[in-house]
């Protein structure tokens, strides 16, 4: 009685095991598929990405600043690895029904190809064709889950065999064919979109022209060199917000600009067109609105490109028209204040990075860069549209989830070493560094404080202009072992002194003094 028990129990548990494969060779092969078929369709179908895509759309506002706040620039690949986390469940799920009635699994696969097929069909900038890769993914998931439910022995009336597999050698068989069959097609998929659709060798060829107005060189002493971050910040290490999953790629010899709305005339720029103007070279940083006190969504570095309110003045913007609506190539929104954009500031149409054209997830071919405005509302990255409007006539992307349609960058320090929590050691000089920026204004000074003890200025370095942050340093002896708090102050040029009003970054960026902890021993 007893084997005749613990036999049964293992053959449920192989059961378990059995149907959980199935399920998860049909939903690997249905993305394989929906892969290879959006290599002809375009990267931006694939089955996961439209999805994606789609959640990003209904994810709450709260929800969206959670993930930024939590993930940072790996928040997509925390969302995909989410995705791909949930399709793995709903398989088991489906694989376990199909081992009790077939077609209960295909309803699984059917209810998981629908899902595919809404969202393919109603995310930005979508296409009729973006539901093909999910419709033959689903389509191959289903044929797969037949074939692999029959070869276990499982579709046969009446009770189930004695065993779980009637052929486990052709069940086997048939498993190994499914998971080459996902591989194939997934990675090659993969390689076949890159190979088709990918920018990067029409990217290496071009040879941006020089500035007519390059760049001054940058005065002795902008590096510190003891700040923990380095003044210039690398295109790898430059932060990225934004919600694309997959990157937009747009050759520069279809790319255009189209400028219209409330304006006196309609202008279309291609990107020859764009290089042939004026060209100007600029040290900029920028942050994003989502950046914590203390927090890295902030990089320096020195673009190229054309003034964007020459261009804006050719097409005669009116008076009125207060917004400027501007669009990505895959339909994100982002509004600038038309006031800000042609204040005399350099707000650029800019095509390139230290001198070599944008890198591709930075906007290639053509991005927006407007010093002293946060990200959400005058970075638009592959930028393909702008439309002079009004903010009470239209609402850009993330103005629609309650960020602040209209406001200047926060007066914002950091210290960047030594760590919070670090151990420093008693009686031996210690460097507090760190930086500070308020863009177009201008830091004229930085303060330190260690536990509640007067502020002590800190040692500027140079900067090149009021575009880019500034470093600063405080050399400090630790007296004795213990704890000690250590906070920064900034004041800007036009004499603000830095906040210590708790905020948060919604709905128009953070303020506070970023304060840490040391421990000397």
């Amino acid at each position: 009685m007893g084997d005749r028990l613990e036999q049964s129990g293992v053959h449920r548990l192989e059961r378990s095991g059995v149907g959980a494969l199935i399920g998860l060779l049909s939903a690997a092969v249905a993305l394989g598929v929906g892969e290879i078929v959006a290599a002809f369709v375009r990267p931006a179908a694939s089955p996961v990405i439209v999805v994606g895509n789609r959640f990003i759309l209904l994810t709450p506002e709260p929800i969206k600043r959670w993930a930024i706040r939590n993930f940072g620039t790996s928040d997509k690949t925390a969302l995909l690895s989410g995705i791909y986390v949930v399709i793995a469940v709903f398989a088991v799920l489906a694989g376990q029904a199909a081992l009790h009635r077939l077609v209960y699994g295909l309803a699984g696969v059917a209810l998981f190809g629908a899902i595919g097929g809404y969202c393919a069909l109603t995310t930005s900038a979508h296409r009729g064709t973006d539901v093909l890769p999910t419709v033959l993914g689903t389509l191959a998931a289903g044929a797969v889950m037949a074939v692999l439910v029959r070869t276990a022995g499982q579709d046969q009336p009446g009770p189930p065999p004695a065993g779980v597999l009637a052929d486990r050698r052709r069940f086997l068989q048939g498993s190994a064919v499914a998971a080459g069959l996902a591989a194939v097609s997934g990675f090659g998929g993969r390689a076949a979109q890159d190979a088709r659709y990918s920018v990067s060798g029409a990217r290496a060829k071009l040879v941006l022209p020089a500035p007519s107005d390059p760049a001054p060189p940058l005065p002795g002493g902008t590096d510190l060199g003891r700040s923990g971050v380095p003044w210039t910040t690398p295109n790898k290490d430059f932060y990225r917000i934004d919600t694309a999953l997959s990157v937009p790629q747009l050759d520069p010899e279809h790319w255009s600009l189209r400028i219209h709305g409330m304006v006196d005339r309609e202008i279309t720029l291609t990107y020859r067109q764009l290089l042939a103007r004026p060209l100007i070279e600029r040290w900029i940083t920028l942050c994003c609105v989502s950046n914590e006190i203390g927090g890295g969504l902030v990089s320096n570095a020195r673009f190229l490109g054309a003034r964007l309110a020459d261009v804006l003045r050719e097409a005669g913007v009116h008076g009125d028209a207060d917004q400027l609506l501007m669009t990505s190539s895959d339909r994100m929104t982002i509004g600038a204040p038309t006031a800000v954009l042609m204040d005399g500031r350099d707000a650029l149409l800019a095509v390139g990075m230290y001198g070599a054209p944008l890198p591709i997830v930075h906007g290639f071919p053509v991005r927006v860069v407007v010093p002293g405005l946060y990200g959400y509302v005058s970075a638009c990255k592959w930028v393909v549209d702008i439309e002079a409007t009004t903010f009470a006539r239209r609402r850009a992307y993330w103005v629609q989830g309650g960020w602040a349609a209209q406001t200047d960058i926060k007066l914002e320090s950091r210290i960047d070493t030594p760590h919070n929590g670090a151990a420093v050691p008693v009686g031996r000089p210690v460097a507090i560094a760190g930086v500070a920026w308020d863009q177009h204004v201008g830091i004229s000074r930085i303060e330190v404080q260690i536990d509640g003890a007067d502020w002590l200025p800190a040692r500027l370095a140079t900067v090149p202009s009021t575009d880019t942050w500034r470093q600063w340093m405080l050399p400090w002896t630790p007296p004795k072992a213990g704890s000690y708090t250590v906070r920064v102050r900034a004041t800007d040029r036009a004499g603000t002194v830095q906040t210590a009003a708790v905020r948060d970054v919604y709905p128009d960026g953070a303020t506070g003094l970023h304060t840490i902890t040391v421990r000397a021993r």
